[in-house]
């Protein structure tokens, strides 16, 4: 298991995501308050493409080098009970090179409450995928424990660390649940949801990001 340790002085942040709606929503967001350079990057879909971006943003000599990382976007929910536009903090992510351990969890589970106000916030382990995952094969995830599914964040946050010690977290928005899924009628309405959520998650993620720089005593 990989844990990544806080860094002291001020660093950059940068937001990883698939798709390019949800780079949209993120980079609409409110900036105010970011304590250093963010960048939001799209890796594109699957756990290859996530990796293979993060690997060059983070590499040698470039600005975001030393940057914290969050994973970011849209994921399915395993737990019964959840709804789009509900929100999914990662305390690890699971992958086929095993999990990662996130970084400030309890203290950014809070900041997405303060941030979007009425929206059910979830802390537990976040798994990856390969491919869209529906039916038989989201009960199967939930029996190991995991609250909810992404093809990205996994990759993302081992090919962070891979790259050098640093924050990382990782945050998704429930775009579709056990009782809600995407080929239903009725989910457009869930996709408006889940994308109005992830345009208001960025003051959370910038207190973060501060609250991790600020020096222990």
């Amino acid at each position: 298991m990989s844990r990544s340790p806080v860094l002291p002085g001020s660093v950059p942040l940068l937001i990883a995501c698939a798709l390019g709606i949800e780079r949209f929503a993120l980079r609409g967001g409110d900036r105010e308050g970011a304590p250093g350079p963010v960048t939001v990057l799209r890796t594109g879909m699957g756990p290859r493409a996530a990796e293979a971006a993060v690997s060059r943003a983070l590499g040698p000599g470039r600005p975001a080098g030393a940057a914290a990382v969050i994973a970011s976007g849209f994921c399915a929910g395993l737990a019964p009970g959840m709804h789009p536009g509900d929100l999914v903090v990662a305390d690890e992510t699971r992958g086929p090179r095993g999990s990662t351990a996130c970084t400030g969890v309890e203290l950014l589970a809070g900041a997405l409450a303060r941030a979007v106000p009425g929206r059910t916030v979830h802390t537990g382990p976040l798994t990856g995928s390969d491919h869209v995952v529906r039916g038989h094969e989201r009960a199967g995830l939930r029996a190991t424990g995991a609250i909810a599914v992404d093809m990205e964040s996994a990759a993302t946050l081992w090919s962070a660390l891979r790259a050098g010690p640093r924050p990382v977290a990782a945050v998704r928005v429930v775009v579709d649940a056990p009782e809600h899924e995407l080929v239903r009628m009725g989910t457009v309405r869930g996709g408006i949801s889940a994308f109005r959520v992830l345009r208001a998650v960025l003051p959370a993620f910038f207190e973060w990001h501060r609250s991790l720089l600020l020096p222990r005593r």
